[in-house]
């Protein structure tokens, strides 16, 4: 059955190809020439325009609406003028306002995108899919961009070195901008020919006018663009930059006594150096030695009680930038061959002490060094290699006479290799990446953990009709071999499970040592042209496949089929400005061809002309079955489910905003419930100050949550019972920026979680249709609980003997983490930063209110405090 639905959308995504159907009417291109500086005095970057060497090139003007009536006249109108020389790059913008007095000039960090802007896009390899973007906004603050995906992918990671300038006079503002053109990249080519776009947000109507008229439908951003020509004799810039940068470091939280690790007190000083160094004017060589890869805020707290890991935004520079060369999702936004937070992942040993021990563990594993090499050529090739040590990491022990260290992380290598190639006039691509992960297992106590991981794949698009319709693809393989105890280890890992005990297609081979998957994506659809779009795609995952040395893989052993549909309005009516309808049916089955889950989407999206938001969702899912939701039982049945989904949003342009969600999903019998409360208020007194405050609230509800497994009468007693989880947590955000170039932040968030467990229960059929009859309740005489051990004994026979017990699993999370930051860019590219981060985490009381157990795990502790001092300093050479 599955072989012949993969067959007929097979079918279905290659007919594609063969559409006829009308082409998208051109949309004629703009061409602004620019002009040399030659031997002119260069422009003074003050934001006024009285220099004369702006006269030498015409002003460009008739800049269009695009958002949100596309195709109509602006309510102002915009003009630009672009000079160059052999280093720079000049851009001068006049942006008419009949009221300067209300030109909205919010202040911000950098990247903040806020109040009024104008914008500048360059395609200057002109491949039509990337570009680099730089924004100005009226009170001063940059913001820049690396665009990827022919506009699908904006990464405000890209920081690169430029210099600005705003004034407000009676016409409105006026700004000017100097890129080095070391900071883009571009071709030898004697007369280059650039894709251009520029862009102005007009905040008070919340309206975007363009230079190139781009419409509604258009297929997308990069490829639309007007040109930039009359670039003569420009020479490529060899990007050579050092950026050391020094840090002092005080820890100070409670100290311990007789423990020798919690003194009170921690000072530590640290040094390191990151280089960029342009091998070619497109491919650029990134270095760091000793890296600070510190991060300024935490990741947020989460409790996963399905046993399945979380995936966590990468937040350190240097794996950030230029991130969409070696990114590889292959299933889904998660699934990705490459997933920096593994580099430097915390110590994976474990150790066993004694009484009277006191131990020192590393939160991270060092990274000893890395270094990227990536970059786009003319020619049209995306290239990417990373290489990356971390050293061996060790716990150190102190029993009052002698300290030691123990090994827990061995020296590890991390490899990733990726190229792309355009061609067909840059419609199309095909691509290629390898992973390699290396470690030196040779110690005993490492024989748990895999000796090698390597993984690879090819990835192609294909775009057709002006970009209306495309086709895409990819395939990825994995081999990890090992231990007889790691590859077994794998095998078992909630990822695969193949001791499930009603799979007949996987079983666990103890003598294994190395493991094979494949996974993969097939896609087509229609992008572009008109109201509507659709795609449809099948994905699947092996149950061999192993991706998480390197990479990141929630689940193996899924073939999925998707089809999507949607409807988007290209202007705006009745009392709308916009607005879309998806709708998204799929259907999962595993490799053993067992249909698991059915599952409806509906979503909604509309902007209101008084500014207002709102998105509306409902699911529907008749039939959800779980490979491993009882961790290597049986396959387990969930009932009926409804879910809706609804966030809205005041007008932004406001000083005082808010947004809000609520969540809600329920199983059919009422057999488990989710609910989530999730409100956002924005209040912005002056242009330099805002303050958010963002509290959620959610309770999780469930008749047959899964506790544990234990061993009974030569079988296994899948436990579940019933859960009252609550949660509740609020951030702070705190930002005062004293000028586009000096900032104040704070954020704060407490986080408690609790979890009550009742009315015990056993898994008897675990595939019954309703679920009172998937388990059988514990009767008052089968379970009792001793209070001293914290255990539940269960005599399930009634002989008057215990035949297993298992830990009470009630908990009580209790969390607070905060950040002040003040940063100074002092020169373009050079920045110091002091900070003070405070944290605690605590074990509440389950019995206790969620707000008692705040109070007494955090206002009743001592808290961990660090400051920070670091300072870099940016050399362009």
């Amino acid at each position: 059955m599955i072989i012949q639905q993969i067959r007929f959308l097979l079918v279905f995504l290659f007919s594609f190809y063969f559409c006829s159907g009308q082409d998208m009417p051109k949309n004629e291109k703009r061409i602004y020439t620019t002009k040399s500086l030659e031997n002119l005095d260069t422009p003074i970057i003050d934001g006024v325009l009285t220099d004369t060497s702006w006269d030498i090139v015409e002003w460009q003007t008739d800049f269009i609406e695009n958002l949100p009536d596309e195709n109509t006249s602006p309510t102002e109108q915009t003009k630009f003028k672009i000079l160059y020389d052999s280093k720079f790059l000049y851009v001068a913008f006049k942006c008419y306002d009949k009221e300067p007095d209300k030109i909205v000039k919010r202040l911000s960090r950098r990247d903040g995108f806020d109040g009024d802007f104008v914008e500048v896009n360059i395609d200057s390899y002109h491949d039509k899919r990337t570009g680099f973007s730089f924004t100005i906004s009226a009170s001063g603050v940059k913001s820049d961009e690396f665009i990827a995906d022919n506009g699908n992918n904006w990464d405000a990671s890209w920081n690169p070195i430029w210099y600005v300038k705003t004034n407000v006079d009676s016409e409105g503002w006026t700004a000017e901008m100097k890129i080095p053109l070391s900071q883009l990249k571009f071709s030898a080519s004697e007369n280059q020919v650039w894709g251009f776009q520029a862009t102005r947000r007009y905040f008070r109507k919340q309206e975007r006018s363009i230079w190139q008229r781009i419409p509604a439908d258009a297929p997308g951003w990069v490829s639309e663009f007007g040109e930039l020509r009359g670039l003569v004799h420009l020479k490529p810039q060899k990007q050579l930059e050092i950026q050391p940068y020094f840090l002092t470091q005080l820890d100070t939280y409670e100290q311990e006594t007789g423990n020798p690790f919690r003194e009170g007190q921690d000072l530590s000083l640290k040094a390191g150096l990151d280089a960029k160094i342009g091998i070619t004017n497109d491919l650029t060589l990134d270095l760091t030695i000793n890296p600070d890869f510190g991060q300024v805020e935490a990741d947020p707290a989460v409790i996963a009680l399905d046993g399945f890991q979380v995936f966590l935004q990468e937040k350190r520079p240097f794996f950030i930038e230029n991130k969409n060369i070696f990114d590889y999702n292959f299933a889904n936004n998660e699934d990705n061959l490459f997933y920096s937070r593994r580099i430097g992942r915390s110590p994976q040993g474990i150790i066993s002490t004694q009484k009277g021990e006191f131990v020192k563990r590393p939160q991270n594993s060092t990274i000893l060094g890395a270094a990227k090499f990536s970059g786009k050529t003319k020619n049209g090739w995306s290239l990417g290699i990373l290489e990356s040590v971390t050293g061996n990491e060790y716990v150190k022990i102190d029993n009052g006479l002698e300290r030691k260290d123990v090994l827990v992380e061995p020296l590890t290598n991390y490899f990733v290799g990726r190229a792309q190639k355009d061609f067909n006039d840059r419609n199309s691509f095909l691509g290629a990446i390898v992973t390699a992960t290396n470690r030196n297992t040779d110690e005993p106590q490492f024989t748990f953990l895999r000796a090698a991981a390597y993984s690879g794949g090819l990835d192609f698009k294909h775009n057709w009709k002006d970009r209306k319709y495309f086709v895409a693809g990819n395939i990825v393989g994995s081999h990890v071999f090992g231990s007889k105890e790691s590859i077994t280890n794998t095998q078992k890992e909630i990822t695969h499970l193949f001791q499930r005990v009603d799979a007949n297609y996987v079983s666990v081979d103890n003598d294994r040592t190395s493991l094979t998957g494949t996974g993969g994506k097939i896609e087509a659809g229609k992008v572009s042209d008109g109201h509507w779009r659709y795609n449809a795609s099948v994905t699947w995952r092996s149950p061999e496949l192993e991706l998480n040395d390197i990479g990141f893989l929630r689940q193996a052993d899924e073939i999925k089929q998707t089809l999507y549909v949607s409807y988007q309005a290209l202007k705006p009516f009745g009392a709308f400005r916009s607005g879309m309808v998806r709708f998204e049916p799929f259907t999962t089955y595993d490799f053993g061809g067992f249909h698991n889950r059915t599952y409806y989407d509906i979503l909604g999206k509309a902007e209101f002309k008084n500014y207002w938001w709102a998105n509306i969702g409902f699911s529907y899912k008749p039939r959800t079955f779980n490979n491993a939701y009882l961790q290597g039982g049986p396959k387990f049945r969930f009932s009926e489910e409804f879910v809706s989904y609804n966030v809205f949003g005041s007008d932004p342009r406001k000083k005082l905003r808010f947004q809000a969600g609520v969540f809600f999903a329920q199983g059919k019998n009422n057999s488990f419930s989710y609910k989530e409360l999730d409100p956002s208020v924005t209040y912005q007194p002056t242009n330099s100050v805002s303050i958010t405050i963002n509290p959620n609230f959610n309770i999780n509800q469930s008749k047959t949550q899964y506790v544990t497994q234990s061993s009974f009468e030569n079988g296994t007693r899948y436990i579940t019972s019933h859960l009252d989880q609550q949660t509740v947590s609020a951030s702070l955000r705190l930002n005062y920026n004293i000028n586009p170039n000096f900032t104040i932040q704070y954020y704060g968030q407490p986080f408690a979680s609790t979890g009550k467990y009742s009315n015990f229960n056993y898994v008897t059929n675990p595939r019954a249709y309703y679920f009172g009859d998937r388990t059988v309740s514990y009767a008052n005489n089968q379970i009792s609980y001793d209070s001293n051990t914290n255990i539940y004994n269960v005599d399930e026979n009634q002989n008057g003997t215990t035949d297993y017990s298992f830990l009470n699993p009630n908990f009580s999370f209790v969390q607070f983490r905060s950040n002040l930051v003040l940063r100074w860019e002092y020169i373009p590219g050079s920045e110091i930063y002091l900070v003070w981060s405070q944290g605690t985490n605590g074990s509440g009381n389950p019995i206790d209110d969620l707000f008692v157990n705040l109070n007494t795990q955090i206002l009743g502790k001592q808290p961990q405090n660090t400051f920070i001092l670091k300072a870099t300093y940016r050399f362009l050479l």
